[in-house]
């Protein structure tokens, strides 16, 4: 167990691109949020789930966005400031195939910085990150400002970004980093 860390599961989007809650999708009969939270609870032994309103039928401790309409690190802020423990492990309910082995992967790179961030195709992953309890600050003003972008966010951290090839050590073909965010993702997920 990750004892120094809480696991903070969003899910609380607006499903707009999927046309339904992401979190209550079912893939191979459990829900994806479901799915997160069991893999979640792996490595780690405080599990809370970042919501816009109180979901029903979740075990979890939950913790509603503060602003309302702005989006992840809304959520991101929200569960961060719940937490009492040093670090927080961002994960979106809409990533089924994270590993508990990624994120122990990634938990074993911390050292001294405040983020945590696997890069895919050239792109940071926010939502499968770690971020040290120092970034909150920084998160609450740039929300306060209304810069809403979580990569904006990174840019203003000191931040360990994660390569391909780091992360294929723990997960070959990068699964873990696959996202539902279309029906089409959700096909294609019933494949894998």
């Amino acid at each position: 167990m990750i004892s120094d860390c809480t696991a903070l599961i969003l899910a609380g989007g607006d499903s707009r691109r999927m046309g339904q809650d992401k979190a209550a999708l079912l893939l191979e009969g459990v829900s994806l949020l479901d799915r997160v939270t069991a893999t979640m609870r792996q490595s780690f032994s405080k599990v809370i789930v970042s919501v816009r309103q109180p979901r029903e039928g979740v075990e979890s401790p939950q913790v509603c966005d503060e602003q309302v309409d702005a989006g992840p690190l809304a959520g991101l802020v929200a569960g961060m400031a719940q937490v009492d423990t040093p670090w927080v492990f961002a994960v979106a309910c809409d990533m089924p195939f994270v590993t508990a082995e990624v994120v122990r992967g990634l938990a074993a790179l911390r050292d001294q910085h405040q983020a945590i961030v696997p890069v895919i195709g050239g792109h940071p992953q926010p939502l499968a990150a770690f971020y040290a309890a120092s970034a909150l600050e920084t998160m609450r003003a740039s929300l306060a400002s209304g810069d809403r972008s979580l990569r904006g966010v990174l840019r203003r951290l000191d931040v360990r970004e994660v390569s391909e090839a780091e992360l294929r050590v723990f997960d070959p073909h990068l699964r873990s980093f696959f996202d539902l965010d279309t029906p089409q993702d959700l096909a294609t997920a019933m494949e894998k």
